[in-house]
């Protein structure tokens, strides 16, 4: 009870946080089939600071334009990455985050047929290879997991604002929010400012 209290006069003794608006940094995702070229310098102009770029889908697909898209984004200067396009009815996480790892480098229903936990266990293995190696449907494929909460950024790709959808396995915000369409470009937004994004 003393610490109880004890903690109750810290709390009450502390100043009000401090609330300060975030630069939210602006993105774009591309990939072959949209935009075999992009004009990265005319992009980071117009104020687009990061890129994500698909590097392969399934076990199947490569982007066969990855390699210039990650270098035109690198000698513009921005901060990129790679993503990978799941398909969970086609083969395990474990085996697509391989195909993503070999690649990324210089159906049937919403759910895939899946049950919420197949869909979790499926992500897991995706999850856990990719780790190892280096919402839209979240709440009806996975019954809303909060299993990856704490190991992997939230990416949601979704018209909504994002306060709408959550909370959203066990989080109450996104990291990354894909809200619509730029100029042929999926735009993007970076939940914090320059200094966390580059972390």
């Amino acid at each position: 009870m003393k610490l109880a209290s004890l903690l109750l006069c810290i709390s009450a003794a502390l100043p009000e946080p401090v609330i300060t608006k975030r630069s939210d940094p602006l993105g774009i995702d591309v990939s072959s089939y949209y935009q075999s070229t992009v004009d990265w310098n005319s992009w980071k102009s117009n104020g687009v600071t990061f890129a994500y770029i698909k590097a392969t889908e399934g076990t199947t697909y490569t982007n066969p334009d990855f390699s210039s898209q990650y270098t035109g984004a690198t000698n513009a200067g921005l901060i990129r990455g790679g993503y990978h396009f799941a398909h969970p009815d086609s083969s395990t996480g474990a085996t697509q985050a391989s195909y993503f790892l070999k690649h990324d480098n210089p159906s049937g229903s919403e759910c895939y047929g899946l049950s919420a936990s197949s869909m979790v266990s499926w992500i897991k293995s995706f999850s856990n290879q990719y780790h190892s190696s280096t919402a839209r449907y979240w709440k009806s494929c996975t019954g809303n997991s909060s299993s990856f909460a704490s190991i992997s950024p939230l990416w949601i790709a979704h018209p909504a604002l994002p306060s709408v959808l959550f909370p959203l396995d066990g989080r109450k915000y996104t990291t990354f929010w894909q809200y619509g369409t730029l100029d042929n470009a999926d735009g993007e937004k970076f939940n914090g400012d320059s200094i966390g994004l580059k972390r």
